[in-house]
């Protein structure tokens, strides 16, 4: 039992280097089995469906985003602090882990129930991820109306999205700076790249200097910082000092 567990493990490892190195497009049952060195119809004796073993590579992204939530806040002063540092991380992560980031959203996987598996919907990885973004907007809520009440300004100048709703505001937002980032896009609207602020990928899209994102990522680091601190303030008002 625990040799077929351990080979299950290992079908899934090569799968998330292969999605790593190569691209979603190299995501072939035959290539995996081939990587893993079994036999090419070994992959079925574990998962049911190519998406089943798809969405189990995906998983493995889902954790790796958490635990790089979880540090990115740790080191976070504020509330406000810890959101700014989750946001840079879930961008960072989109543009340095290109193809896992664009398995793990796949539609017809995040709909895996209708392939048959027995694991939890692939959507329902999303859950804690963006519990833990609503939760940060709560405390800094919080942490506004007080700022407020010590002002002696009232806290609200009118209503405002439940934090869920804000969330899910600033999660498409910040989705959508990755995706269009990662596409040159943003770059092309902003007119960055005659400014030196282009994509940080290589000249074939991979890692430039071996920084996959290029130095834009960080705090205070050129026009992607400039964007996710635009989304956070945007959804959150502007920051105070």
């Amino acid at each position: 039992m625990a040799r077929e567990e351990s080979l299950r493990e290992r079908l899934i490892d090569v799968g998330v280097e292969v999605v790593t190195t190569d691209g979603i497009s190299a995501l072939g049952l035959r290539e995996i089995a081939r990587r893993a060195g079994v036999s090419h119809g070994a992959p079925r004796r574990y998962f049911a469906t190519h998406h089943a073993l798809l969405s189990a590579i995906a998983r493995r992204g889902f954790a790796d985003l958490r635990t790089r939530f979880e540090a990115a806040i740790a080191a976070g002063a504020s509330p406000r602090d810890r959101l700014a540092a989750l946001a840079r991380a879930y961008v960072g992560y989109a543009l340095e882990q290109r193809g896992m980031f664009e398995l793990m959203f796949r539609h017809d996987l995040l709909d895996s129930e209708r392939h048959g598996s027995e694991q939890p919907r692939l959507r329902e990885s999303t859950l804690p991820l963006f519990e833990i973004i609503v939760g940060l907007i709560t405390r800094c809520r919080t942490e506004q109306e007080k700022d407020a009440r010590r002002g002696g300004a009232p806290s609200n100048a009118g209503p405002v999205p439940s934090p869920a709703v804000t969330a899910a505001a600033l999660w498409s937002n910040l989705h959508g700076i990755a995706q269009l980032w990662a596409w040159d896009s943003l770059q092309l609207a902003l007119d960055t790249t005659s400014a030196g602020g282009g994509s940080g990928r290589g000249p074939e899209g991979g890692p430039e200097g071996g920084s996959a994102v290029g130095p834009e990522v960080g705090p205070d680091r050129g026009p992607l910082d400039l964007l996710v601190r635009a989304a956070l303030d945007a959804h959150l008002g502007p920051a105070t000092a």
